[in-house]
């Protein structure tokens, strides 16, 4: 409850929108305020400062740290601003409790610091000694999406230090990251659950080789884009990382093949979203096994798998009842009888059992540019799942590039339409 109580005095000023104040955020605005500077120097070039500090000073403050002096005022100005606040919205100052940075306990800490910036984090982390063993045992989430020079360097500076973290996002707008630093990964952060990586072109076979063996609690893993990865790797990791839910090789043009998908099927039986957009060397045993191995999939985005046909979609159908979205863009192969499958298939019975619950069944199809499906297959799908719109505002089956489709409409569209044609019109 202290930790509560002190996190609303710290972050609630009594004013009509109580600002969420960052130590550093409180500091910059307290030397501003001193040294009369003007209004929007200080956030210029802030990100580029705040990276170049982090990789050069992660062992000891920096040159750009707080001092201790600098820190007492930030402490003092945010007890003025929790003291000013209203006392009727429950921002009550208890004399004695905290008297001066130091003292703040490590549970308030770490809610702090929950609410600010990943960089305002690592900041914090060279206080002092004890904020930086709280940070580097207490921190769960942190994400390097930000840093877009020195990434690489950062996380083999960091991530050795941040042992307990459960989740980790390093997408790229270009390629930084290497092989050693996901090494570093695998070898200090053996309870990882969630990983990014996304666009990380520069990773090999190495990296993957290595999360298998040090992160096999993940059960998030986003690889898209990185296109050096080999099948024989992504089976590798597969038979390793049984516990994957969620799964992103779009753009893994080599990782993604019918032999990875098998190995998917097998290990990864709890695997419930699975995006395997522009991978064309999947073809349809690879889906059939992943159908048959993994019965929890929810999510299958297979867009511009052009290998795939009927039986994919069939197998899909069959195997997979909690089946919620499905994405066949530019998969030229579907024809009428993927639709009608779908149409009669387990996904559907679930709906005619629970009695029409919209939560079940497909809420999301792409068949853009599946131009070989004719309306009466695409109709049947719309009719037997609720939640599949065409109408404005809520399109969830998605026909772009069809236009022999344009006749498909869901219930509500058609409902729309008839009261729109019934409405009296106005004497003239």
């Amino acid at each position: 409850m202290l930790a509560v109580q002190m996190l609303h005095i710290f972050c609630f000023s009594g004013r009509a929108s109580p600002p969420i104040l960052s130590f550093r955020e409180a500091h910059q605005s307290f030397s501003a305020e001193k040294k009369k500077k003007k209004k929007g120097g200080d956030e210029r070039g802030k990100a580029g400062k705040v990276e170049a500090f982090c990789c050069a000073e992660t062992e000891m403050v920096g040159k750009d740290n707080l001092g201790a002096e600098d820190l007492n005022l930030c402490f003092e100005k945010l007890m003025m601003v929790a003291g000013s606040g209203n006392s009727e919205k429950g921002v009550n100052l208890k004399v004695g409790v905290i008297t001066e940075w130091k003292d703040i306990p490590v549970e308030l800490l770490m809610q702090i610091l929950s609410l600010v910036d990943d960089q305002t984090v690592i900041t914090a982390s060279g206080v002092c000694r004890g904020w930086r063993e709280a940070i580097y045992f207490g921190l769960a989430r942190l994400s390097l999406s930000w840093c877009s020079k020195n990434m690489n360097n950062l996380v083999l500076s960091l991530v050795p230090k941040f042992t307990k973290l459960q989740t980790l996002i390093l997408r790229q707008d270009k390629p930084q990251l290497e092989d050693k630093a996901v090494e570093t990964i695998a070898d200090c952060c053996q309870e990882l659950q969630i990983l990014d990586l996304s666009k990380s072109f520069k990773l090999t076979d190495r990296s993957l080789y290595a999360i298998a063996l040090g992160c096999r609690d993940l059960t998030k893993l986003n690889i898209s884009g990185c296109s050096a990865f080999s099948d024989s790797a992504l089976a590798y990791l597969a038979s390793f990382c049984r516990k994957l839910k969620v799964l992103n090789l779009c753009g893994c043009v080599r990782a993604a093949s019918d032999t990875a998908l098998q190995a998917i099927g097998q290990y990864c039986n709890q695997l419930q979203s699975l995006n395997l957009g522009w991978c064309d060397n999947v073809g349809d045993v690879g889906v059939t096994t992943l159908a048959y191995g993994c019965p929890d999939l929810r999510i299958v985005d297979l867009c511009g798998c052009v290998r795939i046909t009927d039986d994919s979609v069939i197998a899909l159908a069959n195997r997979c009842p909690h089946l919620r979205s499905l994405g066949l863009y530019y998969c030229k192969n579907i024809t009428d009888t993927a639709m009608y499958s779908l149409a009669h298939s387990k996904v559907n019975n679930r709906i005619s059992v629970k009695g029409g619950n919209d939560e079940d069944g497909l809420r999301t199809l792409n068949i853009s540019q599946c131009t070989a499906l004719t309306p009466s297959a695409v109709q049947a799908v719309c009719d037997s799942f609720p939640s599949l719109h065409t109408c404005s505002g809520r399109h969830s089956l998605i026909m772009s590039g069809c236009l022999n489709l344009t006749s498909v409409h869901c219930a509500c569209a058609v409902h729309a339409h008839r009261a729109f044609t019934h409405f009296p019109h106005p004497a003239h």
